[in-house]
């Protein structure tokens, strides 16, 4: 359970169907998981049914079924009497919304049901997403030592928030010292980063520490290290290797202790074999490499950030269903910077009062088809979104596995849309 309209400040909740083969969803005074007879859950949405869905597992498949409900049911905006249930979907119950996944790590420790209004929010989770969740487990295992850990994808995606929480589980004593090095000024880099002596070049009027060795005993964040100088590439390469760094103007180098955290959205692998980022530097700041998934592909995580949104502008406004419509269905090309951004303007334009999609901007306003409206691969009406998959496996060369990342898809429903479609991978490959 992600997001409900009405209270877009409560937090979300998961449910494992695995332990329930069969839960009913329904309208109740507050928030509540039973399972006394069968499992089921009451949230106080007035515009649930008493008795609403039902989530079925039969033979293997999960199905949602609507149980009269007043307010009826929807799968990816479509309206459905009894439908199953494939990676990835969005389901909207009343004004509330939730995400299936198929595919969850489980162990004996892991709980059927866990509501995060009953637990501390600094203790929330950085995600509600089951892959990315496990990668968070493993940067939480690598945080205390010295691995250096790259960290990629697209522009916006969370990296710097990722890296500061590495920093923190570490329990390193230093500072957490971020650089953004497309932004370092030009004739500057190394006085910037390796700090200069007084009087080591015009304008040095007393001695400057520089970044890295403030990140003694701490985290050198660095970002978009693509973007640095190659020939600060070289430098910076000696001081990850041999813990020294020599001050602009100095002579002698002083010791220091830190790791490294580095983050770029470009393509580093290419531009190695292009010439354009030292092999060797990459190397070594390419201990772990991690790379964060756009929004789109981690909706299950939208009631967590909204929330700490709402928080930042002290703000507790509901949202209309077709602006929770516009926002699950938008892509985000920027990711988790766009939302912020629209959450933070919306809060300011509504004035305190609900949240509506005249709130929102206007590329969300103006999207082709609303989330109510715009069918999926497989359902009726699908004939867009079958230019859609042709487009990506145009894109991935026919790779479905791609495709079916980029989709936020289990591949094997990318199959059954190929098989649907009649439409062959391989015309897509190169020779």
């Amino acid at each position: 359970m992600v997001f409900e309209c009405d209270r877009p400040s409560a937090s979300s909740l998961t449910i494992s169907l695995a332990s329930h083969p069969v839960l009913t969803i329904g309208r109740g005074e507050r928030r509540a998981f039973h399972t006394e007879t069968s499992a089921h859950l009451a949230l106080p949405d007035p515009w649930l049914s008493t008795a609403h869905a039902e989530l079925r597992t039969s033979f293997g498949r999960i199905l949602l079924c609507d149980t009269n409900s007043k307010n009826g049911c929807r799968i990816n905006g479509q309206r459905v009497q009894r439908q199953e249930l494939f990676d990835g979907d969005l389901i909207e119950l009343g004004r509330s919304f939730f995400i299936f996944r198929s595919h969850v790590p489980t162990g004996e420790d892991t709980p059927a049901f866990v509501d995060l209004e009953n637990v501390d929010p600094e203790q929330h989770p950085l995600t509600l997403s089951p892959d990315l969740a496990v990668e968070v487990a493993k940067l939480s295992m690598l945080a205390a030592t010295d691995i250096s850990i790259l960290l990629l994808g697209e522009t916006g995606t969370g990296k710097e928030v990722l890296a500061t929480y590495i920093h923190e589980t570490s329990e390193r004593p230093g500072q957490f010292v971020p650089v953004n090095c497309g932004a370092l000024p030009a004739g500057l880099v190394e006085s910037e980063l390796f700090g200069h002596t007084k009087g080591s070049f015009s304008g040095a009027t007393r001695d400057h520490e520089g970044l890295i060795r403030s990140a003694d005993q701490g985290s050198l964040f660095l970002d978009e290290i693509a973007d640095l100088p190659t020939a600060a590439q070289a430098t910076m390469l000696r001081v990850l290797q041999d813990s020294q760094v020599r001050p602009v103007g100095s002579t002698e180098s002083q010791a220091v202790h830190l790791r490294s955290i580095c983050a770029t959205h470009r393509d580093l692998d290419g531009m190695v074999e292009r010439g354009e980022f030292r092999s060797d530097l990459f190397a070594r700041i390419a201990g772990y490499r991690m790379t964060l998934p756009p929004l789109r592909n981690r909706r299950e995580d939208f009631g967590l950030l909204i929330k700490s949104f709402l928080a930042d502008t002290k703000s507790e406004s509901a949202l209309s269903i077709e602006a929770a419509r516009a926002l699950f269905s938008h892509s985000w090309p920027l990711n988790i910077r766009e939302l912020r951004s629209c959450i933070a303007t919306a809060t300011v334009l509504a004035a305190g009062a609900r949240i509506d999609l005249s709130h929102l901007p206007e590329a969300l306003r103006s999207q082709d088809k609303p989330a109510s409206t715009t069918p999926t691969p497989g359902q009726a009406g699908g004939g867009e979104n079958e230019a859609d998959l042709i487009r990506l496996l145009e894109v991935y060369s026919g790779n479905v596995s791609a495709v079916a990342r980029s989709m936020g898809k289990d591949r094997k429903q990318i199959q059954r849309w190929m098989k649907r479609y009649a439409i062959d991978p391989n015309q897509f490959r190169g020779d």
